[in-house]
Formats: C-alpha cells, structure tokens, sequence
C-alpha cells in the first residue's frame, strides 16, 4: 500500500497547510503503520515534533490538523490518541476496491520504478581450482535473490562473477601438475574438480615447504602473464573445468545464470589504474610498493594506513584488480549501481577501494554498496566444518538437505497410506530439500551468523521454506476440491470483507510493494522472509475460521479471490528469493 501511505501523507500536508499556513505545507507528517491493530493502520505522529516550534501542547496541534484534515474516501474519521498521536483507520470498502484494482495484475500492485538503473550484482565469484564449500552459499544465494529483487523494481541487472582466476595459486597448481600429472594439462577429460582441489592442496604444502617450487610457480606465473601458449593453454583448461563443476551446483540452487568475469579480464588494466592513480597524485611510494594513503584508516601505532596498489617487486595485487573493476563498470558498464554480497570480514576492504575510488573521481555518482553477510555456523557455534577440520562441501550440504527432505516425505506417504511414484518424490525432495536451504540463510538477517540445521529449515511449522510451500499448497488444495479454475473467477465479481481474518488478511497482501520496495533500497531478504511467513500465518488463520467452498455467494467467490491473491503473492514473493513452488505435497 505504499500508493496508499503517499496519499495520505500528502493529504496531511494539505492539513498542516490548512491549519498552520503554507511554511508547514512540506513538513514530513511522520507516518508511520501503526504498532498495534487497535490504533487503526497508520499513525501520523508529527504533532509531536511540532509542540515546540508552535507552543502549543501536541493534542491541541493534532486536534487542529485532524479538523483540515479530508480523508473519507481513504479512512475511516480520524482520532487523536494519548499525547498527540493521530490514528487512521481503513475503510473496508477502500482495501476492497484495493484488492479488486490487483486482481488482474500479474504484479500484484507492484509497479516497476520509473528511473531504472544500469545494476551490477557482483556474485558468486568462488576462486577457480578448489570446490565450492559452505562459505560459498551465501554468496550464490543472497546475490540471486538481491538481483531478481532488484530487477523486478525494473532495473537492468547484470550478474557478474568476480572469479578468482589469475595469480600466485594459479602458478602453483600449474608447477605441480607440470611436474606430477603433465598429461592433465593438454585435455579437461582426464580430470575432475575434485582431483584438481586435492592436487592444489598437494601444491600449496609443497609451496610453504620447497623454495624451489616457490620459485618454479612464481615462473608459472610469469609465463602466464607473458602468454605463454603452453602455460595458458593450462590455465584454461583448469579454468574451464573449475567453471563446470561449478555450474552443477548453480543449476542444483537454481541460481539465474549470470557471466563469469574474473580477474584475469582486468589484468591488463592495472598498468592502466597505476598511471591514473598516480597522474591525480594519489600515489605514494612506501618501501618500494606504490600505495594510496586512506584516511580513518590507521596501523597499530596510530600511523595513516597505506592500500597498496602496486607491490615493492612490480606485481600487482587483490585491491589494484578491484580498483580496476570500479573504473571499467563505471566507465565502460556504465552502472550506476553496483551492489557486493561478500562476506562481513572484508568489509574494511571494501570501505578502503571505495574510498581510493570517490578520490581517483571513478565513482562520483554511481552507488557501491558493499552488502555484507556473516558466517554459517555448526550446532556448536563455530564455522560449519567436517570432522577432519574442512569446510563442508557446499554439494554434500545440499545433498544432504535433499536426503533429509526425502526421508520425511517417505515417512509422511507411508503414514497416509498413499501411493506416490518415485517422480514425484525425487522431485518434491530436491525442491523441498534445496529450497530449506536457500530460506533458512535468507531468513535471517544477513549481517548475522546462523545455526545450520536440517531439522530447523526443514520442519512443516515456523518460518521455514516447507510451511511457506505448504501454505501455497493448501490454496492449490482448495482449487482442486472445489474444481475451481482460479484464473477463470469472475472479473466483475465484487470482493467483500466481513471477518476479522479477512481484513487482516487483505491488508498484509496490499503491503507486498512496500516490503519489495524496502527490500531493494535495503538488501535485506530476511524482510520478504518475514512478511511471507506473516501471510502465510494470516491465511491459515483466515482458514481455519471462514469456510470458502461451502459459504454463501457473494461471499465464496470473494473468499476464492482471497485465496488465488495469498496463492499468486506466494509464489511471486518465494521465485524472488529463488525458491519454486509446488502443487501439492
């Protein structure tokens, strides 16, 4: 109802102009959705705020406003409540008519922004040559639901994957398979993702332990740089498997696909980044390294914190690659937003290259924001790990996730004593299993570390992807009882409130704009999370105590609307946070 709280907001400033003359026509009325039920739906509180600017006690100022204030065709008449508060109430007829306007909108009232922006989502990006782990779920997950988000405001989103694809481990892993597996390094038939990871740990002890092999993968590195065909026929290869193993656990997540640009894409920028830097005289040369001085940034003695850009020995590091990054999408990509789901602990990281980036003029007005996001957590609360100490694979969680779902269901068909072909099954456990997954990391505020647990994020109750689907299900249940073609409901048929639940009901699904809305300023799914789980808890409430399919017309075909729009808004509101819906379970 986010049309609905302009409205009124500019109908109270139409008031305070009435009232107090026309240096009170902008003032914020302070609007706000009222905290309890009972005070009506939304509550202007700026009354308050102008005791002392008027001198009159705040109910008097209140009093003056609700007396110029006109808004029958919205609200019920305005009342003044405890020190000066003004509450406004709904007209059942206006949240019918309301509800009646979205009916026939495949949008459900939301309507797309009238400024789109050119978007850049920077996710997954994974470093090539080792398996996706649990750290790397969030990423994928939060950057794929922020970008469909994001996109369905109206922007033009493009999905980049900042891969980590050039420099020293890359040399490494080149040396040792050179030296042990030379035959892996002309064909990607001979090797699989997870030989390649166990050959990179192999090179990274061989690494720390052998200064000849130092030396060896510093060469690899330098051939690599320098192109040689050979060294970069390697460095493809590992490339190109890396990317399609990686590619089964994207389509596994369903994750929208998106373009891989890694490093390696700007390594022959940063010579370019240097000289610019170093033109704008933001380049400081610190034993031998070219660095730019940050400020709010200091050392353990209190000195001014160097970001360096270029290091003492000519090479070039993680910050040069992502200041280039900035430049090529402000001046090439032409965004004007770009947004980073990275983990918590690189947030100073982020606030530094920003920063090198306002100095150097790249960013101006185009918006970086840095979305941080926390960690994922074992039943003891520390990092999720095997028991050997290693992060958990991220396809072995989901695999996981999917074998518990599996069991449950099972258990479920045997206590029904029904027959389900093994379709149906292995189907419903991967959308169950995976989409658990996916919910119970955005439910969660995405600052925050989480708990990861099969027996949470796959329980029937409580803010879980089952209980979301599962509601969805029981109005498709109604459907298929009454043999009612939701889409075939009468256009002319008119909408009527007469319950308590009811009303409850249509208000929390007029809200879906301004949650969507606050969602895309704010980059918190966990918002969308929650108002799902409130809709699907109202509706079930609205269930239990207004009969559908037995109620007398007018009532039961609007009861039938009511149903479709909680149906349609559920799966809208669950295909923006990546997760399908099904039929029936």
């Amino acid at each position: 109802m986010k049309d609905t709280q302009e409205q009124l907001k500019l109908k109270l400033q139409e008031a305070l102009d009435a009232a107090f003359g026309s240096d009170y026509s902008k003032v914020d009325p302070i609007l706000v959705a009222a905290s309890n039920p009972k005070f009506g739906d939304y509550q202007a509180n700026v009354a308050l705020a102008l005791a002392k600017q008027l001198g009159q006690q705040p109910r008097a100022i209140a009093q003056q406003i609700v007396d110029k204030l006109d808004v029958s065709d919205i609200c019920k008449p305005s009342e003044v409540a405890g020190p000066g508060f003004i509450n406004l109430k709904l007209k059942t007829e206006y949240l019918e008519a309301q509800l009646k306007a979205i009916q026939g909108d495949p949008r459900l009232g939301v309507a797309p922004t009238n400024n789109p922006k050119r978007v850049i989502v920077d996710y997954p990006s994974p470093n090539i040559a080792k398996e996706m782990h649990v750290g790397h779920l969030r990423p994928a997950v939060i950057g794929d639901c922020l970008s469909r988000i994001v996109e369905f405001v109206g922007h033009k989103v493009e999905r980049i994957s900042h891969v980590g694809d050039w420099g020293t481990p890359f040399g490494m892993l080149i040396a040792y398979l050179e030296e042990a597996y030379p035959e892996a390094l002309t064909t990607t038939e001979t090797l699989n993702l997870g030989d390649l990871s166990s050959f990179y740990r192999q090179a990274k002890a061989r690494f720390d332990a052998d200064a000849n092999f130092q030396q060896a993968a510093r060469q690899a590195v330098v051939k690599l740089q320098a192109g040689d065909q050979k060294t970069l026929l390697a460095w493809k290869i590992v490339c190109q498997l890396s990317s399609r193993a990686y590619q089964v656990i994207y389509d596994l997540l369903e994750i929208a696909p998106f373009v891989e640009r890694g490093e390696s894409f700007y390594n022959a920028l940063l010579p370019e980044v240097v000289e610019e830097l170093d033109k704008k005289g933001l380049l400081v040369e610190n034993q031998g390294a070219k660095c730019v001085f940050l400020e709010g940034f200091t050392n353990r003695e209190g000195e001014p914190l160097p970001l360096i850009v270029q290091k003492s020995d000519g090479g070039y590091n993680y910050a040069a690659t992502d200041l280039a990054t900035i430049r090529y999408r402000v001046q090439v990509d032409k965004v004007q937003r770009v947004i980073y789901p990275v983990g918590i602990e690189q947030t100073n990281h982020f606030a530094q290259i920003f920063q090198v980036g306002r100095k150097a003029g790249w960013i101006d007005d185009v918006e970086f924001v840095h979305a941080p996001f926390g960690l994922v957590l074992g039943e003891n609360g520390q990092k999720l790990k095997t028991r050997s100490g290693e992060a958990v694979r991220l396809r072995d969680l989901l695999d996981g996730a999917i074998a518990h779902a599996r069991a449950d269901i099972e258990n479920r068909i045997k206590e029904e004593a029904r027959e389900e072909t093994e379709e149906f099954v292995s189907n419903l456990a991967q959308v169950i299993g995976v989409s658990a997954v996916k919910y119970a990391d955005l439910s969660q505020n995405r600052t925050s570390n989480y708990i990861f647990s099969y027996d949470k994020m796959l329980a029937l109750k409580g803010n879980t992807a089952p209980y979301m689907v599962y509601a969805y299900v029981r109005t498709q249940g109604i459907s298929r009882e009454g043999n009612i073609d939701f889409e075939k409901l009468g256009a002319d048929a008119p909408i009527v409130l007469r319950q308590e639940t009811e009303l409850t009901l249509a208000k929390h699904l007029l809200q879906l704009d301004e949650i969507i809305s606050e969602v895309e300023k704010d980059l918190l799914p966990n918002r969308l999370c929650e108002y799902l789980y409130q809709l699907s808890d109202k509706f079930n409430k609205f269930y239990e105590n207004c009969p559908v399919l037995k109620a007398e017309e007018p009532v039961r075909t609007s009861r039938l609307i009511l149903c479709d729009l909680t149906a349609r808004t559920l799966k809208l509101g669950l295909s923006l946070l990546g997760i399908r819906v099904v039929e029936r379970m």
